[in-house]
């Protein structure tokens, strides 16, 4: 696994550090560089295993990224051509060529609709260790300086591009994952249709997007980590999972957070959307929001029945290795989350 990649640390280091370096710089030369060396470490651990499928979706990753980096300073050197400044805390002019340039730019690389073809095809030839990264640390920085930008944009002009990019991912991230058959690709479209959220969070400000956003990071670990320790692939071997039903539970419990289903700690994060944009009267966006959730949760549930319908099945070897404990730790985290944050919030409102 990745313990086998030479000068490992450096690589984690260089991804880690590319992305702090991007959100803490006040100047977009800075934030470009932060992301090119964000990718430029990411990319060795993308075909650490020297695979077909690997080297094919560190290709695909690699063009997407470079496409959407290119962007960012095309628009940002337009930009600073009139007004000679790389400041990101000054008012930019808003001139709409530009700011579409850098935020589609963002987008691309962040795999919102409707950039998303490429998530799917790079996450299904990916190995468990990279798809962790992928799906959670490497959608931080795009994230945080996308917020940046269109919080500079007009209201009416920002609420729109929020919500067109936020709604479509939704529905495409429950509808692409309907008969799926291959776990990674079911994830991919799990994560196009939660980005969606995480765009439409932006409207609520910084505080509700940041709260989904380490939600939904805590909730993936918890799940890729599991499915990386029995490496499964398809629906199939779901049915693979050793040793207790407690394992079984765990996943369960991670799917449906994910789905949403209350009132696990998915739900919450969620419902602080939902009331942020029943705030500011967005019914129309935030209808196929819930509508793009419902059917994710449908997929989710499939995958609970393909799961408990399976015979238990373990050797005496497997049954020695007790770690129970880590699944009730998952299950705690899940439902205690979930729970603590809707009595907070309901103190609150």
């Amino acid at each position: 696994m990745l313990s086998s990649l030479p000068f490992k640390f450096i690589f984690f280091f260089i991804i880690f550090f590319g992305t702090l370096f991007s959100i803490s710089s006040q100047h977009w030369l800075a934030i470009w560089g932060g992301l090119e060396l964000n990718m430029i470490g990411f990319l060795p651990i993308l075909v650490y295993e020297k695979t077909t499928w690997e080297s094919e979706s560190a290709v695909k990753y690699f063009i997407v990224q470079a496409l959407g980096s290119s962007l960012l300073i095309l628009g940002r050197l337009w930009s600073y051509n009139s007004r000679l400044s790389w400041e990101i805390m000054r008012p930019i002019d808003i001139n709409y060529s530009r700011m579409a340039a850098i935020s589609f730019g963002l987008i691309i690389k962040l795999g919102i609709a409707p950039f998303h073809i490429w998530v799917p095809s790079v996450i299904a030839g990916l190995p468990w260790g990279s798809c962790i990264l992928l799906a959670t640390w490497q959608k931080v920085a795009p994230l945080i300086l996308l917020f940046i930008i269109l919080n500079l944009l007009e209201t009416r002009t920002f609420t729109l591009l929020v919500l067109l990019g936020g709604s479509l991912s939704a529905i495409i991230g429950g509808i692409g994952g309907i008969n799926q058959t291959q776990i990674r690709a079911l994830i991919a479209y799990s994560s196009i249709g939660h980005m969606g959220w995480l765009f439409t969070g932006i409207l609520g400000g910084f505080l509700p997007f940041c709260t989904y956003l380490c939600i939904y990071i805590t909730i993936s670990l918890c799940l890729f980590f599991r499915l990386w320790q029995d490496d499964l692939k398809t629906h199939v071997y779901f049915s693979s999972l050793k040793n207790t039903q407690e394992k079984k539970a765990g996943v369960l419990v991670s799917l449906l957070s994910l789905g949403g289903l209350p009132p696990i700690l998915g739900f919450t994060s969620k419902l602080i959307i939902i009331i942020r944009t029943i705030y500011l009267s967005i019914w129309s966006g935030l209808f196929i929001l819930i509508l793009g959730s419902l059917i994710s949760l449908y997929y989710y549930l499939v995958l609970f029945f393909n799961l408990f319908s399976s015979k238990r099945n373990f050797s005496y070897k497997d049954s020695l290795v007790d770690d129970s404990w880590l699944i009730k730790r998952r299950i705690f985290i899940n439902l205690l989350g979930g729970l603590g944050i809707l009595s907070v919030m309901v103190i609150a409102f």
